[in-house]
């Protein structure tokens, strides 16, 4: 089977420096100290394939966009050279001069030389540009190497992506179609959502392999969630320390009630002492992070309704270096009720031994009062 694989090269430099995304900051991206990601991950992808006898060849792009990966493996391959790939030098760093124009000319050249499936390495911008190039042509899944990957149509990791291919040549995986979603990402950084479905797109789906799109907190909880975070932050203000408060609107209320000017979408540093809390690094990247881990900090974070991810969707500052430092046990979960429903959340960092230290069952506070196990996959 033919089967179509893009990289979005630049996908993902942005989180670990508190970018939020990598469109049009590529080189503040540099500059904070980042690196590309992308290839790394869809390697990870390949080497969980490689492990299955399966029957594909892979129609990809020139260089970064696919054949650097494939070239290391064994699978057969043939590169669609619609154009000479160059590079730009940023700080030392070869950053390739690809577009969200190559992936739409690469995803319908892909298309006309007969794949089956397309396979594309990014973020929900990647998603919109692969969609609006073949619309529902064909079936599109996601490898996650981006910063915010919101919408249904992404596996829950890459190495997932290499199951469900697998299931998928096998007539295993049935189709459906899931939202794009399109968000703002100039206004992402300024700590405001928008977001809204772009499309849909038909998916290959394996029950658990593929991540749901992003939900908004009920308008029913909201109640319970102001009295869940008085009760959270008047603990946090009893316990002195360093706290590296997560994002989301459930922490943004705690980070309010504590009396800080933290951020909405990023991660804030704070100190706590006799009872009042000091904002230290507001929208910290994870460098800002490794600063502090030697006064064993506590991390509060919040699961991203929809899905199930508590790291590895939109926080990455939260690296394997910052998880491997402060432990499952240095970590304190709040949710509503809805967003743990399903008895399971997700941690995919992209090193299988601090995934591994977080798997079991970790406590989620979900009310005042309440605290439910819930199960780490």
């Amino acid at each position: 089977m033919k089967v179509g694989l893009i990289i979005n090269p630049i996908a993902g430099m942005g989180g670990r420096v508190a970018l939020k995304g990598t469109d049009g900051v590529v080189e503040e991206a540099v500059k904070r100290g980042a690196r590309p990601i992308s290839q790394k991950l869809v390697e990870l992808f390949l080497k969980e394939l490689e492990s299955y006898n399966v029957a594909v060849e892979f129609l990809t792009g020139p260089g970064p966009l696919g054949e650097d990966a494939l070239k290391k493996f064994e699978f057969p391959y043939e590169v669609i050279k619609h154009r000479e790939i160059g590079y730009r030098d940023i700080m030392g760093v070869k950053i390739p001069d690809t577009s969200a124009e190559d992936t739409k000319v690469l995803a319908k050249e892909i298309v006309k030389n007969g794949a089956e499936l397309l396979l594309f390495a990014g973020g929900d911008g990647t998603a919109r540009d692969v969609t609006e190039a073949v619309d529902k042509d064909i079936p599109i899944l996601g490898i996650p190497t981006g910063v915010k990957m919101f919408s249904g149509v992404f596996a829950t990791s890459p190495e997932d992506a290499a199951r469900i291919l697998v299931e998928f040549l096998k007539g295993n995986a049935k189709l459906e179609e899931r939202p794009v979603m399109d968000l703002d990402e100039n206004a992402y950084r300024r700590d405001r959502v928008k977001a809204k479905k772009f499309s849909e797109a038909i998916t290959p789906i394996v029950e658990m392999l593929v991540q749901g799109s992003k939900e908004a907190t009920t308008i029913d909880e909201s109640a319970e969630l102001e009295a869940l975070a008085d009760a959270v932050a008047e603990e946090i203000l009893s316990s002195d320390g360093i706290y590296f408060l997560g994002a989301g609107s459930t922490i943004k209320r705690i980070k309010d009630k504590i009396g800080i000017e933290g951020t909405l979408l990023g991660v804030d540093v704070v100190r706590v002492e006799n009872g009042k809390a000091k904002l230290l690094v507001k929208d910290a990247s994870e460098k800002d992070l490794l600063k502090f881990l030697d006064k064993k900090p506590k991390i509060v974070v919040t699961i991203i309704g929809g899905l199930n991810f508590l790291f590895g969707r939109g926080n990455q500052q939260f690296s394997p270096e910052v998880l491997k430092k402060v432990g499952k046990e240095g970590v304190i979960v709040v949710a509503t009720p809805s967003k743990v429903k399903d008895g399971f959340v997700r941690v995919y960092t992209g090193d299988e031994d601090v995934d591994e230290k977080f798997k079991g069952y970790i406590r989620v506070r979900v009310s005042p009062w309440m605290e439910k196990l819930v199960k780490v996959i």
